[in-house]
């Protein structure tokens, strides 16, 4: 019997939404406002999810203390009050969209947990804009 356990967090970052190889109109024609060369913000909503068989001596999927903190350091520590383009490594080359932070953030979590446990990523953009990745 597999059960899913959850653990919900939220970062506060900005980016800008930019492919250098595209003319500054390409760019604007597909990222309109997100575009914005002085870069805009969100408040991401994180919902890291873990699937797996329960301990029978603990009772638990996994410790959800263990897991607050290792979204704390893998995640949140890094992209917290961030500028993605600008202060984190991993989107230097990479454009920082909801789609690219989600499976960043789950490459970041995945070789801390246990290989029998599916790992997925719901990454709330804005409240109506969200993505999901499963590995």
């Amino acid at each position: 019997m597999n059960v899913t356990v959850c653990r919900k967090e939220n970062f506060n970052a900005a980016h800008r939404l930019y492919n250098p190889a595209w003319t500054d109109e390409q760019n604007q024609n597909v990222f309109g406002l997100c575009n914005n060369p002085n870069f805009h913000g969100h408040n991401y909503d994180l919902i890291v999810k873990l699937t797996g068989p329960i301990d029978q001596d603990t009772g638990y999927v996994y410790d959800m203390k263990k897991l607050s903190l290792l979204i704390k350091a893998e995640i949140l520590n890094k992209f917290d009050h961030k500028n993605l383009n600008l202060d984190t490594q991993e989107f230097q080359q990479l454009n920082p969209t909801a789609e690219n932070i989600a499976v960043v953030i789950w490459q970041r979590l995945r070789p801390h947990l246990p290989e029998n446990l599916a790992l997925s990523i719901t990454l709330f953009e804005t409240e109506r804009n969200f993505v999901e990745y499963h590995g």
